[in-house]
């Protein structure tokens, strides 16, 4: 098992971000050369956190939890999804249209090996939608993202940090330090980093400030949020030194993950990445 423990001394240092030139999308003509991903509606000018509709969502068979964030400031109200499972699209969906919102973006902070992405089947019913992955994850999606790019819908923006380990492609986001920005800041932080729990990780997370809200990919004990200065205190392995962290992670003794076979080889392609013709007419 690899836990990247070599990345350690690095807990203080925040990550460095890449120039403009280093991040691609597959050319994609909504990556402006700031590597900002700007949403088709543009921008709208509010300075209040108010701005900002958050929803958590859940799927109970892999205890995944799905966040949709939108700007309702602006007059198209665009959203993203982000960790959609396939199973709970059409009830993701009918949020959104209760809402009033706008899809524009379904994104996954890495390969998950439990559960098959929504990310394709929301791409079948909602024309326009792009997927979004990091670059590093190998897998398809419509953009990828670079540590340091910045996706963003209306006035609202999303900031991209590596954290590699669970796997190597992982990354979190993190919502944006500028004054006109949600407070506190909300990091989503994948399977990188759980409430009193972690994937196999990084630790990147632990360089935002000790108020910032965590938002995982799972919970299986009940939580559903934490901030990055109660992890740093109570999470039971991120509180160890190196070699007790090692000796932890290596004796969880778990289980064969039953969706991986199936989970993973659907989530590489960002769950039905190439669409039949009809389904774009």
């Amino acid at each position: 098992m690899v836990t990247h423990f070599s990345r350690f001394q690095h807990l203080l240092l925040q990550p460095r971000f890449l120039s403009s030139h280093q991040s691609r999308a597959l050319q994609h003509p909504l990556i402006t050369t700031r590597t900002v991903i700007r949403s088709v509606m543009g921008s709208s000018s509010s300075s209040s956190s108010s701005k900002l509709l958050f929803r958590q969502l859940f799927e109970k068979e892999s205890s995944t939890f799905t966040y949709l964030l939108a700007d309702v400031s602006h007059p198209d109200k665009p959203a993203l999804l982000i960790d959609p499972v396939d199973k709970t699209v059409d009830r993701d969906l009918k949020l959104i249209n209760e809402l009033g919102l706008k899809l524009v973006y379904a994104m996954n902070t890495h390969v998950h090996a439990d559960h098959v992405t929504g990310t394709g089947l929301l791409k079948t019913k909602v024309p326009g939608v792009k997927s979004v992955i990091s670059k590093a994850s190998g897998s398809k999606a419509d953009m990828f993202l670079e540590p340091g790019d910045k996706v963003s819908i209306g006035d609202i923006y999303l900031e991209v940090r590596a954290t590699p380990g669970h796997t190597a492609g992982c990354v979190t986001y993190v919502t944006g330090e500028d004054a006109n920005q949600p407070q506190p800041r909300m990091a989503f932080t994948g399977d990188a980093v759980l409430i009193r729990g972690c994937g196999r990780t990084d630790f990147q997370i632990f360089t935002l400030p000790k108020d910032t809200l965590i938002y995982p990919a799972h919970d299986y004990k009940g939580y559903e949020v934490s901030t990055v200065g109660e992890e740093m205190e109570h999470n039971p392995r991120l509180t160890k030194d190196k070699e007790t962290f090692k000796s932890i992670m290596s004796n969880l003794n778990l289980a064969y993950p039953k969706m991986i076979d199936v989970a993973v080889p659907a989530n590489m392609v960002c769950g039905l990445q190439d669409l039949p013709p009809q389904a774009n007419l």
